[in-house]
């Protein structure tokens, strides 16, 4: 054999190479639908957090507001029902007194803390897959190269004349374990980067959003008594942040 064949591995191969080719090509295909999906669950999520701030901020009563709150996608429109209903359903949400306006700071900012956590490991999902390819898949490659060297020398050994045409054919389709290995490993990387720098921009909208809408739920005409507000009461035109539409 003097042509470097893939599919001679499979036909020839033992079975810890047709493994190694089977791991590296399941990890590649994995590598790629996980690239894709959260590519476009991204875009969406981007999109959907753009129509909410929109939403938001541009609400000219509460009616109009809570319907943003509650009708909108995406993870700053989760965060901002989580503050609701946590302002909604403090049990001291009618105590006015200093410490129990703290109380209810407290509260909030822990809600609202623990709401934009979990947006963020939603969308991490997927990710550590991707860590794990970019860094496995190299040394899996490597494994199977060894081990078909291994086996070729094995074999040119027990032959009475050796020539180059038997020694380039199998150490030939060794190698491409290893080639399997990068090319399975690097666009896990690719994505991982490119995934990892949108997380961090969005979780600078998080923090944004965050600070805004505690301030929101805490406004004295807000909270404790968002329960209370007639659900037709306009808002303030000083409610309007216009500086967030951008976050």
């Amino acid at each position: 054999m003097t042509e470097f064949d893939i599919f001679y591995v499979f036909y020839h191969g033992d079975v810890v190479l047709i493994g190694v080719f089977l791991t590296l090509l399941v990890l590649s295909i994995a590598t790629w639908a996980i690239a894709a999906t959260k590519g476009l669950s991204l875009i969406e999520t981007r999109r959907a957090n753009r129509r909410f701030l929109q939403a938001f901020w541009n609400a000219g009563s509460m009616r109009t507001l809570r319907d943003a709150v509650f009708e909108h996608r995406g993870p700053l429109a989760a965060m901002a029902r989580d503050g609701w209903h946590a302002a909604e359903t403090y049990p001291g949400r009618h105590d006015t007194s200093p410490k129990g306006e703290q109380r209810l700071d407290d509260h909030m900012i822990r809600m609202i803390r623990q709401s934009m956590d979990r947006q963020q490991l939603r969308l991490q999902a997927g990710q550590t897959l991707l860590a794990s390819v970019g860094s496995l898949a190299p040394f899996i490659g490597l494994f199977g190269t060894v081990w078909g060297i291994h086996n070729a020398l094995i074999e040119l050994s027990i032959m009475e004349s050796v020539s180059m045409d038997l020694v380039a054919g199998p150490l030939g389709e060794a190698l491409v374990a290893t080639a399997a290995g990068l090319a399975a490993a690097i666009p896990a990387v690719a994505f991982y980067n490119v995934f990892n720098r949108f997380n961090r921009l969005m979780q600078q909208d998080f923090e944004a959003f965050a600070h805004d809408l505690h301030a929101f739920l805490m406004h004295s005409d807000r909270a404790p008594g968002i329960h209370t507000q007639r659900i037709d009461q306009p808002l303030p035109a000083s409610d309007t942040r216009p500086s967030a539409e951008g976050a």
